[in-house]
Protein backbone atom coordinates (compact mmCIF):
# COMPACT_ATOMS: atom_id res chain seq x y z
CA UNK A 1 0.00 0.00 0.00
CA UNK A 2 1.41 3.40 -0.94
CA UNK A 3 1.96 6.29 1.45
CA UNK A 4 -0.76 8.24 -0.37
CA UNK A 5 -3.16 5.35 0.28
CA UNK A 6 -2.29 5.29 3.95
CA UNK A 7 -3.22 8.96 4.14
CA UNK A 8 -6.77 8.22 2.85
CA UNK A 9 -6.59 9.36 -0.76
CA UNK A 10 -9.90 10.85 -1.92
CA UNK A 11 -11.12 9.81 -5.40
CA UNK A 12 -14.21 10.90 -7.34
CA UNK A 13 -15.66 8.62 -10.04
CA UNK A 14 -17.95 10.36 -12.55
CA UNK A 15 -19.93 8.17 -14.96
CA UNK A 16 -23.59 8.11 -16.06
CA UNK A 17 -23.50 4.30 -16.15
CA UNK A 18 -24.29 2.96 -12.69
CA UNK A 19 -22.62 -0.42 -13.27
CA UNK A 20 -19.33 1.25 -14.25
CA UNK A 21 -19.52 3.60 -11.26
CA UNK A 22 -20.07 0.76 -8.81
CA UNK A 23 -17.37 -1.41 -10.38
CA UNK A 24 -14.79 1.37 -10.04
CA UNK A 25 -15.98 2.20 -6.52
CA UNK A 26 -15.59 -1.43 -5.42
CA UNK A 27 -12.17 -1.93 -7.02
CA UNK A 28 -10.72 1.34 -5.75
CA UNK A 29 -12.15 0.89 -2.24
CA UNK A 30 -10.48 -2.52 -2.02
CA UNK A 31 -7.17 -0.73 -2.68
CA UNK A 32 -7.77 1.42 0.41
CA UNK A 33 -8.90 4.59 -1.35
CA UNK A 34 -11.86 6.66 -0.17
CA UNK A 35 -14.26 6.82 -3.14
CA UNK A 36 -17.17 9.13 -3.97
CA UNK A 37 -19.28 8.76 -7.11
CA UNK A 38 -21.36 11.03 -9.31
CA UNK A 39 -23.70 10.28 -12.20
CA UNK A 40 -23.52 13.63 -13.98
CA UNK A 41 -21.23 16.49 -14.81
CA UNK A 42 -23.48 18.93 -12.95
CA UNK A 43 -23.41 16.85 -9.76
CA UNK A 44 -19.64 16.38 -10.03
CA UNK A 45 -19.21 20.15 -10.34
CA UNK A 46 -21.40 20.75 -7.30
CA UNK A 47 -19.44 18.20 -5.22
CA UNK A 48 -16.21 19.91 -6.18
CA UNK A 49 -17.44 23.13 -4.58
CA UNK A 50 -17.34 21.57 -1.12
CA UNK A 51 -14.85 18.69 -1.19
CA UNK A 52 -11.23 18.25 -2.31
CA UNK A 53 -10.21 15.21 -4.36
CA UNK A 54 -6.79 13.84 -5.15
CA UNK A 55 -7.91 12.09 -8.35
CA UNK A 56 -11.04 12.44 -10.51
CA UNK A 57 -11.89 9.62 -12.94
CA UNK A 58 -14.54 10.78 -15.41
CA UNK A 59 -16.19 9.37 -18.49
CA UNK A 60 -16.09 11.75 -21.47
CA UNK A 61 -19.77 11.32 -22.40
CA UNK A 62 -22.04 11.78 -19.41
CA UNK A 63 -25.44 12.09 -21.11
CA UNK A 64 -25.90 15.59 -19.63
CA UNK A 65 -25.15 19.12 -20.75
CA UNK A 66 -21.73 18.93 -19.07
CA UNK A 67 -19.29 16.32 -20.40
CA UNK A 68 -15.96 14.97 -19.17
CA UNK A 69 -14.00 17.91 -20.59
CA UNK A 70 -16.26 20.27 -18.65
CA UNK A 71 -15.59 18.28 -15.46
CA UNK A 72 -11.86 18.43 -16.23
CA UNK A 73 -11.86 22.22 -16.72
CA UNK A 74 -14.01 22.76 -13.62
CA UNK A 75 -11.71 20.79 -11.36
CA UNK A 76 -8.56 22.37 -12.79
CA UNK A 77 -10.09 25.74 -11.89
CA UNK A 78 -11.38 24.68 -8.45
CA UNK A 79 -8.62 22.30 -7.41
CA UNK A 80 -5.50 22.82 -9.55
CA UNK A 81 -3.56 20.10 -7.70
CA UNK A 82 -6.15 17.39 -8.41
CA UNK A 83 -5.33 14.93 -11.20
CA UNK A 84 -8.05 14.09 -13.74
CA UNK A 85 -8.18 10.82 -15.72
CA UNK A 86 -10.67 10.71 -18.62
CA UNK A 87 -12.24 7.51 -19.98
CA UNK A 88 -14.06 7.25 -23.31
CA UNK A 89 -15.32 4.71 -25.82
CA UNK A 90 -15.30 7.29 -28.59
CA UNK A 91 -11.72 8.47 -28.67
CA UNK A 92 -10.21 10.66 -31.33
CA UNK A 93 -6.94 12.45 -31.77
CA UNK A 94 -8.67 15.83 -31.51
CA UNK A 95 -10.41 14.90 -28.26
CA UNK A 96 -7.24 13.46 -26.76
CA UNK A 97 -5.25 16.60 -27.63
CA UNK A 98 -7.97 18.82 -26.21
CA UNK A 99 -8.04 16.78 -22.99
CA UNK A 100 -4.26 16.95 -22.53
CA UNK A 101 -4.19 20.70 -23.24
CA UNK A 102 -6.92 21.22 -20.65
CA UNK A 103 -4.73 19.51 -18.05
CA UNK A 104 -5.86 15.87 -18.04
CA UNK A 105 -3.33 13.52 -16.48
CA UNK A 106 -4.23 10.69 -18.82
CA UNK A 107 -6.79 9.50 -21.33
CA UNK A 108 -8.01 5.88 -21.26
CA UNK A 109 -10.08 4.15 -23.93
CA UNK A 110 -13.00 1.81 -23.29
CA UNK A 111 -13.23 -1.06 -22.76
CA UNK A 112 -10.61 -0.49 -20.08
CA UNK A 113 -8.77 -3.02 -17.96
CA UNK A 114 -9.03 -2.66 -14.19
CA UNK A 115 -5.26 -3.05 -13.81
CA UNK A 116 -4.76 -0.19 -16.27
CA UNK A 117 -7.04 2.10 -14.26
CA UNK A 118 -5.27 1.21 -10.99
CA UNK A 119 -1.88 1.82 -12.58
CA UNK A 120 -2.95 5.24 -13.88
CA UNK A 121 -4.33 6.17 -10.44
CA UNK A 122 -1.00 5.25 -8.82
CA UNK A 123 0.89 7.25 -11.44
CA UNK A 124 -1.42 10.24 -10.96
CA UNK A 125 -0.87 10.12 -7.19
CA UNK A 126 2.87 9.91 -7.69
CA UNK A 127 2.82 12.90 -10.03
CA UNK A 128 0.65 14.87 -7.62
CA UNK A 129 3.02 14.12 -4.76
CA UNK A 130 5.99 15.37 -6.80
CA UNK A 131 4.14 18.58 -7.65
CA UNK A 132 3.25 19.14 -3.99
CA UNK A 133 6.84 18.49 -2.90
CA UNK A 134 8.11 20.94 -5.51
CA UNK A 135 5.63 23.58 -4.35
CA UNK A 136 6.63 22.94 -0.73
CA UNK A 137 10.35 23.32 -1.50
CA UNK A 138 9.72 26.56 -3.38
CA UNK A 139 7.73 27.85 -0.44
CA UNK A 140 10.54 26.94 1.94
CA UNK A 141 13.06 28.86 -0.19
CA UNK A 142 10.85 31.93 -0.38
CA UNK A 143 9.54 32.14 3.17
CA UNK A 144 12.30 30.73 5.33
CA UNK A 145 15.82 31.76 6.16
CA UNK A 146 18.24 28.94 5.49
CA UNK A 147 18.30 26.82 8.66
CA UNK A 148 21.20 27.47 11.01
CA UNK A 149 22.52 24.85 13.40
CA UNK A 150 22.30 25.29 17.13
CA UNK A 151 25.72 26.43 18.32
CA UNK A 152 27.23 26.52 21.79
CA UNK A 153 28.86 24.35 24.42
CA UNK A 154 27.93 26.27 27.56
CA UNK A 155 26.33 24.17 30.33
CA UNK A 156 22.87 25.59 29.57
CA UNK A 157 23.12 24.68 25.88
CA UNK A 158 24.34 21.18 26.70
CA UNK A 159 21.17 20.72 28.76
CA UNK A 160 19.11 21.83 25.73
CA UNK A 161 20.89 19.28 23.52
CA UNK A 162 20.12 16.52 26.02
CA UNK A 163 16.42 17.41 26.03
CA UNK A 164 16.28 17.48 22.23
CA UNK A 165 17.84 14.00 22.11
CA UNK A 166 15.39 12.70 24.69
CA UNK A 167 12.21 14.04 23.07
CA UNK A 168 13.04 13.65 19.35
CA UNK A 169 11.65 10.11 19.09
CA UNK A 170 8.51 10.96 21.05
CA UNK A 171 5.12 11.94 19.58
CA UNK A 172 4.50 14.30 22.50
CA UNK A 173 3.89 17.99 22.02
CA UNK A 174 6.70 20.34 23.02
CA UNK A 175 6.45 23.90 24.33
CA UNK A 176 9.57 26.01 23.82
CA UNK A 177 10.08 29.17 25.85
CA UNK A 178 12.60 31.83 24.91
CA UNK A 179 13.03 35.50 24.10
CA UNK A 180 13.09 36.68 20.51
CA UNK A 181 16.22 35.52 18.68
CA UNK A 182 17.18 32.71 21.07
CA UNK A 183 16.63 30.00 18.44
CA UNK A 184 13.20 28.52 19.18
CA UNK A 185 12.63 27.47 15.56
CA UNK A 186 16.11 25.92 15.44
CA UNK A 187 15.22 23.76 18.45
CA UNK A 188 11.94 22.74 16.79
CA UNK A 189 13.80 21.77 13.61
CA UNK A 190 16.41 19.85 15.61
CA UNK A 191 13.62 17.83 17.26
CA UNK A 192 11.95 17.16 13.91
CA UNK A 193 15.07 16.25 11.91
CA UNK A 194 16.44 13.97 14.63
CA UNK A 195 13.22 11.99 14.99
CA UNK A 196 11.21 9.45 12.98
CA UNK A 197 9.44 12.23 11.03
CA UNK A 198 12.68 13.59 9.57
CA UNK A 199 11.78 12.52 6.01
CA UNK A 200 8.37 14.21 6.23
CA UNK A 201 7.48 17.89 6.16
CA UNK A 202 8.30 20.59 8.69
CA UNK A 203 6.06 23.65 8.55
CA UNK A 204 6.78 26.77 10.62
CA UNK A 205 3.91 29.19 11.22
CA UNK A 206 4.26 32.53 13.00
CA UNK A 207 0.86 32.95 14.65
CA UNK A 208 1.53 36.63 15.28
CA UNK A 209 2.07 37.40 11.59
CA UNK A 210 -1.52 36.71 10.48
CA UNK A 211 -4.97 38.07 11.22
CA UNK A 212 -7.31 35.58 12.89
CA UNK A 213 -9.11 34.76 9.60
CA UNK A 214 -5.92 34.35 7.60
CA UNK A 215 -4.31 32.17 10.27
CA UNK A 216 -7.36 29.92 10.38
CA UNK A 217 -7.40 29.36 6.62
CA UNK A 218 -3.60 28.91 6.64
CA UNK A 219 -3.83 26.15 9.26
CA UNK A 220 -7.11 24.47 8.34
CA UNK A 221 -7.72 25.32 4.69
CA UNK A 222 -11.06 26.25 3.13
CA UNK A 223 -13.54 25.29 0.46
CA UNK A 224 -14.46 27.47 -2.50
CA UNK A 225 -16.98 30.19 -1.69
CA UNK A 226 -16.57 29.91 2.09
CA UNK A 227 -15.60 33.59 2.23
CA UNK A 228 -14.89 36.47 -0.12
CA UNK A 229 -11.79 35.67 -2.16
CA UNK A 230 -12.01 31.89 -1.66
CA UNK A 231 -12.01 31.11 -5.38
CA UNK A 232 -10.74 27.54 -5.03
CA UNK A 233 -10.55 24.76 -2.47
CA UNK A 234 -7.40 24.86 -0.39
CA UNK A 235 -5.76 22.37 1.98
CA UNK A 236 -4.43 23.81 5.22
CA UNK A 237 -0.97 23.32 6.69
CA UNK A 238 -2.17 20.60 9.09
CA UNK A 239 -3.21 18.53 6.05
CA UNK A 240 -0.13 19.42 4.01
CA UNK A 241 2.14 18.44 6.91
CA UNK A 242 0.39 15.15 7.70
CA UNK A 243 3.08 12.69 8.73
CA UNK A 244 5.40 15.54 9.73
CA UNK A 245 5.65 18.42 12.18
CA UNK A 246 3.93 21.80 12.53
CA UNK A 247 5.78 24.47 14.52
CA UNK A 248 3.47 27.15 15.94
CA UNK A 249 5.60 30.13 16.89
CA UNK A 250 4.14 32.95 19.04
CA UNK A 251 1.27 30.62 19.94
CA UNK A 252 0.09 33.13 22.57
CA UNK A 253 -1.11 35.40 19.75
CA UNK A 254 -3.74 32.88 18.67
CA UNK A 255 -7.36 33.93 19.23
CA UNK A 256 -9.53 31.98 21.76
CA UNK A 257 -11.71 30.60 18.94
CA UNK A 258 -8.71 29.33 17.04
CA UNK A 259 -7.25 27.85 20.22
CA UNK A 260 -10.34 25.60 20.44
CA UNK A 261 -9.79 24.32 16.88
CA UNK A 262 -6.10 23.66 17.47
CA UNK A 263 -6.94 21.79 20.68
CA UNK A 264 -9.34 19.57 18.73
CA UNK A 265 -6.64 18.86 16.15
CA UNK A 266 -4.26 17.89 18.94
CA UNK A 267 -6.73 15.60 20.66
CA UNK A 268 -8.54 14.06 17.70
CA UNK A 269 -5.87 14.35 14.96
CA UNK A 270 -8.46 15.68 12.55
CA UNK A 271 -9.32 18.98 10.85
CA UNK A 272 -12.35 20.55 9.20
CA UNK A 273 -11.76 23.08 6.45
CA UNK A 274 -13.52 26.44 6.66
CA UNK A 275 -16.94 26.13 5.02
CA UNK A 276 -16.92 22.33 5.03
CA UNK A 277 -18.62 19.70 7.18
CA UNK A 278 -16.14 17.07 6.02
CA UNK A 279 -13.70 15.83 8.69
CA UNK A 280 -10.19 14.97 7.45
CA UNK A 281 -7.85 12.79 9.50
CA UNK A 282 -4.27 14.03 9.88
CA UNK A 283 -1.10 12.84 11.61
CA UNK A 284 0.93 15.80 12.83
CA UNK A 285 3.26 16.47 15.71
CA UNK A 286 2.83 19.98 17.07
CA UNK A 287 5.68 21.97 18.58
CA UNK A 288 4.72 25.37 19.97
CA UNK A 289 6.80 28.33 21.14
CA UNK A 290 6.25 31.56 23.01
CA UNK A 291 8.26 34.43 24.42
CA UNK A 292 5.50 35.08 26.95
CA UNK A 293 4.76 33.36 30.26
CA UNK A 294 1.77 31.26 29.20
CA UNK A 295 1.07 30.21 32.81
CA UNK A 296 0.41 33.86 33.65
CA UNK A 297 -1.69 34.25 30.51
CA UNK A 298 -3.79 31.30 31.64
CA UNK A 299 -4.29 32.97 35.03
CA UNK A 300 -5.33 36.18 33.26
CA UNK A 301 -7.71 34.17 31.02
CA UNK A 302 -5.84 35.20 27.88
CA UNK A 303 -4.97 31.61 26.99
CA UNK A 304 -6.98 28.41 27.35
CA UNK A 305 -5.90 26.26 30.28
CA UNK A 306 -6.73 22.98 28.50
CA UNK A 307 -4.65 23.92 25.44
CA UNK A 308 -1.79 25.14 27.64
CA UNK A 309 -1.53 21.80 29.46
CA UNK A 310 -1.91 19.91 26.17
CA UNK A 311 1.00 21.86 24.65
CA UNK A 312 3.41 21.72 27.59
CA UNK A 313 3.75 17.94 27.78
CA UNK A 314 7.47 18.62 27.35
CA UNK A 315 8.93 22.04 28.13
CA UNK A 316 12.21 23.52 26.93
CA UNK A 317 13.53 26.89 28.18
CA UNK A 318 16.08 28.65 25.98
CA UNK A 319 18.54 30.95 27.78
CA UNK A 320 19.15 34.49 26.47
CA UNK A 321 22.57 35.25 25.01
CA UNK A 322 23.43 37.29 28.12
CA UNK A 323 23.36 34.03 30.11
CA UNK A 324 25.61 32.14 27.70
CA UNK A 325 28.35 34.64 26.85
CA UNK A 326 30.92 31.83 26.78
CA UNK A 327 29.25 30.68 23.54
CA UNK A 328 30.02 33.95 21.72
CA UNK A 329 33.36 32.77 20.21
CA UNK A 330 31.71 29.63 18.77
CA UNK A 331 28.74 31.62 17.49
CA UNK A 332 31.01 34.19 15.87
CA UNK A 333 33.05 31.47 14.18
CA UNK A 334 29.89 29.76 12.94
CA UNK A 335 28.32 32.92 11.52
CA UNK A 336 31.52 34.12 9.85
CA UNK A 337 31.98 30.73 8.16
CA UNK A 338 28.40 30.90 6.91
CA UNK A 339 28.83 34.47 5.61
CA UNK A 340 32.18 33.56 4.07
CA UNK A 341 30.55 30.74 2.10
CA UNK A 342 27.82 33.10 0.89
CA UNK A 343 30.37 35.71 -0.22
CA UNK A 344 32.81 33.08 -1.52
CA UNK A 345 35.77 34.40 0.45
CA UNK A 346 36.95 33.61 4.00
CA UNK A 347 36.10 35.89 6.91
CA UNK A 348 37.64 36.10 10.38
CA UNK A 349 37.68 38.31 13.45
CA UNK A 350 40.65 39.91 15.23
CA UNK A 351 41.35 38.98 18.87
CA UNK A 352 40.65 42.60 19.83
CA UNK A 353 37.20 42.60 18.17
CA UNK A 354 36.32 39.26 19.76
CA UNK A 355 37.42 40.68 23.13
CA UNK A 356 35.06 43.64 22.61
CA UNK A 357 32.15 41.26 21.99
CA UNK A 358 32.99 39.19 25.04
CA UNK A 359 33.45 42.18 27.35
CA UNK A 360 30.64 44.35 26.04
CA UNK A 361 28.11 45.61 28.60
CA UNK A 362 25.46 45.46 25.85
CA UNK A 363 22.60 43.16 26.92
CA UNK A 364 21.84 41.74 23.43
CA UNK A 365 18.02 42.05 23.61
CA UNK A 366 17.82 40.43 20.18
CA UNK A 367 19.99 37.56 21.42
CA UNK A 368 21.75 35.24 18.94
CA UNK A 369 19.92 36.72 15.97
CA UNK A 370 21.10 40.20 16.94
CA UNK A 371 24.68 38.96 17.27
CA UNK A 372 24.44 37.57 13.74
CA UNK A 373 23.04 40.90 12.49
CA UNK A 374 25.90 42.79 14.21
CA UNK A 375 28.45 40.57 12.48
CA UNK A 376 26.69 40.94 9.14
CA UNK A 377 26.85 44.72 9.54
CA UNK A 378 30.56 44.50 10.45
CA UNK A 379 31.26 42.34 7.39
CA UNK A 380 29.45 44.83 5.15
CA UNK A 381 31.60 47.69 6.49
CA UNK A 382 34.84 45.74 6.31
CA UNK A 383 37.10 45.53 3.25
CA UNK A 384 39.90 43.26 4.49
CA UNK A 385 37.99 40.14 5.51
CA UNK A 386 39.18 40.49 9.13
CA UNK A 387 36.68 42.13 11.51
CA UNK A 388 38.26 44.73 13.79
CA UNK A 389 36.68 46.61 16.74
CA UNK A 390 35.90 49.67 14.60
CA UNK A 391 33.67 47.52 12.35
CA UNK A 392 31.36 46.58 15.24
CA UNK A 393 28.20 48.60 16.04
CA UNK A 394 28.70 51.55 18.41
CA UNK A 395 26.22 50.16 20.95
CA UNK A 396 28.41 47.09 21.38
CA UNK A 397 31.64 49.10 21.81
CA UNK A 398 30.41 51.82 24.18
CA UNK A 399 31.29 50.26 27.52
CA UNK A 400 32.62 47.08 29.08
CA UNK A 401 31.07 45.03 31.83
CA UNK A 402 31.91 46.07 35.40
CA UNK A 403 33.25 42.65 36.19
CA UNK A 404 35.83 43.05 33.45
CA UNK A 405 36.93 46.42 34.84
CA UNK A 406 37.44 44.78 38.24
CA UNK A 407 39.49 42.05 36.61
CA UNK A 408 41.70 44.71 35.01
CA UNK A 409 42.14 46.24 38.47
CA UNK A 410 42.98 42.89 40.02
CA UNK A 411 45.50 42.23 37.29
CA UNK A 412 47.48 45.26 38.52
CA UNK A 413 47.73 43.99 42.13
CA UNK A 414 51.09 42.51 43.17
CA UNK A 415 51.54 38.85 44.07
CA UNK A 416 51.94 37.70 47.69
CA UNK A 417 55.68 37.17 47.17
CA UNK A 418 56.07 40.66 45.74
CA UNK A 419 54.22 42.14 48.74
CA UNK A 420 56.53 40.21 51.08
CA UNK A 421 59.64 41.40 49.22
CA UNK A 422 58.50 45.03 49.28
CA UNK A 423 57.61 44.88 52.99
CA UNK A 424 60.94 43.28 53.97
CA UNK A 425 62.84 45.94 52.01
CA UNK A 426 60.72 48.64 53.69
CA UNK A 427 61.40 47.36 57.24
CA UNK A 428 65.14 47.07 56.57
CA UNK A 429 65.16 50.61 55.31
CA UNK A 430 63.27 51.88 58.39
CA UNK A 431 65.61 50.06 60.84
CA UNK A 432 68.68 51.19 58.95
CA UNK A 433 69.57 47.55 58.22
CA UNK A 434 69.42 46.54 61.93
CA UNK A 435 68.99 42.79 61.67
CA UNK A 436 67.92 42.27 65.32
CA UNK A 437 65.27 45.03 65.15
CA UNK A 438 64.07 43.85 61.73
CA UNK A 439 63.68 40.25 63.02
CA UNK A 440 61.64 41.51 66.00
CA UNK A 441 59.31 43.62 63.82
CA UNK A 442 58.77 40.78 61.33
CA UNK A 443 58.39 38.16 64.11
CA UNK A 444 60.98 35.84 62.63
CA UNK A 445 64.37 34.58 63.79
CA UNK A 446 67.64 35.81 62.25
CA UNK A 447 68.16 32.59 60.25
CA UNK A 448 64.78 33.06 58.53
CA UNK A 449 65.58 36.72 57.92
CA UNK A 450 68.85 35.80 56.16
CA UNK A 451 67.07 33.14 54.06
CA UNK A 452 64.38 35.58 52.89
CA UNK A 453 66.91 38.33 52.22
CA UNK A 454 68.88 35.93 50.07
CA UNK A 455 65.71 34.84 48.24
CA UNK A 456 64.77 38.42 47.39
CA UNK A 457 68.40 39.48 46.80
CA UNK A 458 68.34 42.11 49.59
CA UNK A 459 71.44 43.22 51.48
CA UNK A 460 71.39 42.64 55.26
Amino acid sequence: MTMETENAVNILVVDDDEDTRELLREVLSEEGYRVNTSGSGEEATEIGQREIFDVIISDMRLGTSLNGLDVLRTYKALQPESEVILITAFGSMETAIEAVKAGAFDYISKPFKIDEVLLQVQRALGNRKLLRENRYLKRQLVTQVQPTSLVGNSPKMLEIYKKIAMVADSRSTVLIYGASGTGKELVAKAIHYNGPRAEQRFYAVNCGAFTETLLETELFGHVRGSFTGATENKRGIFEEASGGTVFLDEVSEMSPGLQVKVLRTLEEQEVRRIGSNEVVKVDVRIIAASNRNLAEWVEDRKFRKDLYYRLRVIEIDLPPLSERLDDIPLLVEHFLKKMGREREHPLSISPQALSVLMRSAYSWPGNVRELENALESAVALNRTGVIVPEDLPDKVRTETREVERLEDFYAELPSLEEVERRYLAHVLKVTGGNKVKTSEILGIDRRTLYRKAEKYKLLV
